[in-house]
């Protein structure tokens, strides 16, 4: 192994959301088969995936997933996270990954919102009325109702198997900023017992039978972290860091020095491989006050998997999404220099194949790459499985010469240029 200068290296994180790859052993305590397998499933409902920049990294000595092999010499490390909070939501599992291990869980509303919330709200923001008011398919009430929420103005409100409250509104009936408002509202309202997640705005436009979702415009409104992630610590060293697509939202704004929503998968992972080859666009882009060149951390949410596949059980769009990342996933590799760390994981499951429209319990795989790593043997490169998802901020310390407050390490020390 080469040295390094600790104070050049850099790390990339892509989360592939609600891309689990098997039942966790507690599937059972959240309401989850024990045959569960994002991945698993996925491969073996369309006859196999063929993911041959994953498969380099590992991907296939993890489990058994039809179409990826299993390879003597893995270019990354490769294992699996099992999850230590008490949830199997996006911001449970990202706190994780950085550290904070979550006992209780945010409560969900498999009824709907109590009376006294949605009066409160609706007195707040003056909207008369709100339609819905329960669990649903976010594609499916725009179809359903839609048409009426443009005709009386009454916005629409509904929540999931997540803790999430939800609000759809055209933007012709209603306009944005007045859903951001109405947004921040239903935040400030959801605290003590019934503090949710995350309140979603979820804009739409479009006409009575074709309408769409705007993904670029959608905004999530969380919780603060309950005490330091690992984005926390690193930002207080004075590196800065980059958050792409959600992670923003998820962190609310804490731990990031920079920060870009995205709409796609595919925008995110462009914005990705330009940061990575320092040709990034920041103007305008600052949450915080700091130098872009100071970017050492770039952190990535891939959200099409969970949000536009999983949860609407499209085996076949969860397969197409996972083949666009693996395309990109080549670019990214290769761009890459000798001091960036590659980590790979993810938030949860969410298997397609599953009933119901929640997300699954599950495993979630973990790919490390480095080009100054590669050539490690296989019996050094398994990382088996870690307890907790925070291994992977206890890997960031080490890799960035910092220590290691939460979890253990599975990435080898590296030498530093003296």
């Amino acid at each position: 192994m080469g040295k390094q200068s600790l104070n050049e290296r850099r790390a990339i994180i892509l989360v592939v959301d609600g891309c689990g790859i098997g039942a966790a052993p507690d599937a059972d305590k959240f309401g989850d088969s024990f045959s569960c397998n994002t991945i698993g499933n996925t491969a073996k409902a369309v006859g196999g995936l063929r993911l041959p920049n994953f498969e380099r990294l590992g991907l296939g000595n993890i489990n058994s997933i039809e179409g990826v092999k299993t390879i003597e010499k893995s270019a990354g490390f490769f294992g699996k996270l099992k999850e230590l909070s008490a949830g199997k939501d996006t911001q449970t599992g990202h706190w994780e990954m950085m550290g904070i291990v979550s006992d209780c869980g945010f409560p969900t509303y498999p009824d709907g919102f109590p009376d006294e919330l949605i009066d409160q709200f609706i007195k707040e923001t003056g909207c008369g009325k709100v339609l819905c008011n329960k669990p649903a398919s976010g594609t499916q009430i725009l179809e359903d109702l839609g048409e009426e929420h443009q005709r009386t103005g009454h916005p629409i409100v509904y929540t999931s198997g997540d803790s999430v409250w939800q609000l759809a509104c055209h933007v012709d009936t209603i306009p944005l900023s007045k859903q951001y408002e109405w947004c921040q509202i239903a935040r400030n309202m959801l605290n003590g017992k019934y503090k949710v997640g995350r309140v979603i705005a979820r804009p739409f436009n479009g006409k009575p039978g074709s309408y769409k979702r705007m993904s670029f415009e959608r905004r999530d409104f969380g919780v603060k972290p309950p005490a330091d992630t690992f984005l926390d610590e690193f930002l207080a060293s004075g590196a800065g860091v980059l958050g792409i697509g959600k992670i923003e939202d998820i962190f609310d704004k804490q731990g990031l020095s920079h920060a870009q929503h995205t709409g796609t998968n595919a925008e995110g992972l462009e914005l990705t491989l330009k940061a990575i080859k320092n040709n990034y666009d920041f103007t305008g882009r600052e949450i915080m006050q700091k130098a872009p060149d100071s970017v050492r951390l770039i952190f990535t949410n891939l959200v099409d998997t969970d949000s536009l596949y999983g949860h609407r059980r499209n085996v076949d769009g969860y397969a197409g999404a996972l083949l666009e990342i693996d395309k990109w996933l080549g670019e990214i590799v290769e761009a890459m220099g000798e001091q960036d760390l590659l980590l790979i994981s993810s938030d949860h499951g969410n298997d397609p194949t599953a009933p119901g429209t929640d997300h699954t319990r599950e495993y979630v795989p973990i790919l490390a790459y480095s080009k100054s790593l590669e050539n490690l043997d296989k019996a050094q490169k398994d990382v088996g499985i870690r307890e907790g998802f925070y291994d992977m901020a206890a890997s960031l310390s080490g890799w960035f010469g910092m220590p290691a407050t939460h979890g253990k390490s599975f990435i080898p020390q590296l030498t530093e240029v003296a």
